[in-house]
């Protein structure tokens, strides 16, 4: 029998709880529902789930200090949901590590959706062996090697955690060395159509990639000012 996906559903609301459990048990998907953010990082501990639907607003801990903690140890998916639709608050989240981000109310259909969407890129497979056909997923300058087969990235011999969205990015700048991307075309390629307008979400990943990747000797993120970014090789 395969074991379910377990999804964590942190919202003080808890008929909205209820109801986002009830959609995901009907795709097949286990839960877990707190209501407050202590006892989310404690559900984080206990239940291990595969990936968490995050309210912003909630009592003690925020949403925000919540996805905080979280990312300073891993890299499990992390969905944000909100009421508020500022476009500092979006960007913000992103910053903070979320994979994705939902303003209440949404539609349950597209939540499900994007549930799905997130866990497929997620893929966190254990480092193995790999055969020699998934060898064209892996990219390697000196000093790095970013593979996507199992959603690593190695700089200077260690390993450099990062969520799956600026790790696709990353990997696919370098796959293209020297050419340059427009934000619009990045949207399309890793986020795809629903982010389409949204260009701060890309300013926001290539922040947190210089954070974690300085530049290299021979190779860098360079932004190609008025139009976007590329993956230089000098």
């Amino acid at each position: 029998m395969v074991n379910k996906q377990k999804i964590l559903i942190v919202d003080d609301d808890e008929n909205i709880a209820e109801l986002i459990s009830l959609y995901l048990t009907k795709e097949c998907f286990d839960t877990m529902m707190v209501h407050d953010g202590e006892k989310a990082l404690i559900a984080y501990d206990t239940y291990q789930p595969n990936l968490i639907l995050l309210d912003l607003m909630l009592p003690g801990i925020d949403g925000y200090q919540v996805c905080r903690e979280i990312r300073s140890k891993s890299n499990v998916p992390i969905i944000m949901l909100s009421a508020k639709g500022e476009v500092f608050d979006k960007v913000l989240g992103l910053e903070l590590g979320a994979d994705d981000y939902m303003m209440k109310p949404f539609d349950s259909k597209e939540l499900v959706a994007r549930v799905k969407a997130v866990l497929r890129r997620y893929q966190a497979v254990p480092k193995v062996e790999e055969p020699a056909e998934d060898k064209g997923k892996c990219v390697e300058y000196p000093g790095i090697v970013i593979n996507l087969t199992n959603y690593s990235v190695v700089v200077d011999g260690g390993n450099v955690d990062m969520p799956p969205k600026e790790l696709e990015l990353l990997y696919f700048l370098a796959s293209s060395p020297n050419q340059v991307f427009t934000r619009e075309q990045l949207l399309d390629q890793i986020w795809g159509y629903e982010y389409i307008g949204d260009t701060r979400t890309v300013d926001v990943h290539i922040k947190r990639l210089r954070e974690k990747i300085k530049d290299h000797s021979t190779w860098g993120l360079s932004t190609v000012w008025g139009i976007g970014y590329k993956f230089e090789v000098k």
